[in-house]
């Protein structure tokens, strides 16, 4: 599997202060000289800014197996005593993600509009720009519109392969083909195009696109999945069986009917997941009546993470240049509704200065911050 490696000084302190403003990754693995009695202390405090999905290797200079134990049981992955060799610490890395029963490392997140024309397609490739900005991590835009699919014109590529050369190869696609297929857009996204042709009908069997994505998950942290609006045995599955759904809607009539079917079905597919969330998007067309946000969301029972506004110039820009939003106008409040949504769906936080909430281990009482 593909890793990206960033490496600072400064030990478990060092740490906490990078992420004070910056989300923290998938594994830190963190090497200290503290005595024993100070470590729990000091990883409390990187407790305090890490994101909970982030997991924890401690590479130490203390052989102490009741410290170890203490280590395992506040939510700490491995305590490495040093010296130590880089295969044992690549093992307890290996171990740590790809261990019999571990959830997949890639996120499969999945965007849809509720009535065409609702802008799924610009929401999940702004929103993808912002996670592969923010959190510097490889990021797959897998456009599955195969007949209209906008991924290629939106960052001004055209690949000659994509995503449909994967599904006709049948049982023979791999991870080095995925790879060949694969297009770079921009630094830490990765594009599978869709064809955008109409020389042939675009029918597939339910599950189609899972050998596809279950490759993708082994290497790429994050796969965002640009849903066509349509109705079909393979949309309905996979909608079943990512990790997050997003609903893009107008704030009108048809789109609210449209949002409601779709998130009680989705509900309904899988019901021990999570809801499908919800972006309001193009708000405030001038002379159209409009259904307020926290009506809709409360009508169509979903989480709003996201309203965006109608910006014709903006988005008519950057669409004919094939640029994200970012690209055009840096300073547009827009981005940060982008980035918020992003960081909404990877599970993670937007720092602004003054950490992130605790969560990262689940520590014991003696671990925990005091009131």
């Amino acid at each position: 599997s593909k890793v990206a490696l960033t490496t600072h000084n400064g030990g478990i302190d060092g740490a906490v202060e990078t992420y004070k403003t910056n989300p923290t990754p998938n594994l830190i693995i963190v090497e200290t000289t503290l005595p024993t009695d100070e470590i729990a202390q000091s990883l409390q405090r990187l407790a305090e800014v890490c994101d909970a999905t982030t997991r924890v290797i401690v590479l130490g200079h203390v052989n102490d197996v009741l410290l170890y134990r203490e280590l395992i049981r506040s939510g700490i992955s491995e305590y490495i005593v040093l010296p130590s060799t880089a295969p044992i610490i690549v093992t307890a890395i290996t171990e740590l993600f790809a261990g019999e029963g571990a959830a997949p490392i890639g996120r499969t997140i999945g965007f849809v509009s509720a009535k065409g024309g609702s802008g799924g397609s610009t929401v999940a490739h702004n929103v993808a720009w912002a996670i592969a900005t923010i959190l510097r991590q490889d990021c797959l835009i897998l456009d599955m519109d195969l007949a209209f699919g906008t991924a290629g014109l939106n960052f001004n590529q055209d690949p000659p392969h994509g995503v449909a050369d994967a599904l006709l190869a049948n049982q023979k696609v791999d991870q080095t083909m995925l790879d060949r297929l694969m297009s770079k857009a921009a630094n830490h996204i990765n594009l599978l195009t869709a064809p955008a042709t109409l020389d042939r009908t675009w029918d597939f069997e339910e599950r189609e696109f899972e050998q596809i994505l279950e490759i993708c998950q082994k290497s790429m942290p994050v796969i965002v999945l640009d849903i066509p609006h349509a109705w079909n045995a393979w949309v309905r599955h996979t909608l079943s069986t990512i990790d997050e759904v997003v609903i893009v809607a107008e704030p009108d009539l048809a789109n609210l009917r449209n949002a409601k079917n779709l998130a009680d079905t989705i509900k309904a597919l899988r019901p021990t997941e999570k809801a499908p969330s919800l972006v309001i998007n193009k708000q405030g067309v001038a002379r159209r009546p409009e259904i307020g946000a926290a009506e809709f969301a409360s009508s169509v029972e979903c989480n709003l993470i996201g309203q965006i506004g109608y910006d014709a110039g903006l988005f008519g820009t950057a669409a004919n240049n094939g640029q994200m939003v970012a690209e055009v106008a840096a300073s547009n409040k827009v981005n940060e509704v982008y980035r918020n949504i992003g960081m909404q769906v990877t599970g993670r936080q937007l720092t602004h200065g003054s950490g992130k909430a605790a969560g990262l281990m689940k520590l014991p009482s003696f671990l925990k911050k005091r009131a």
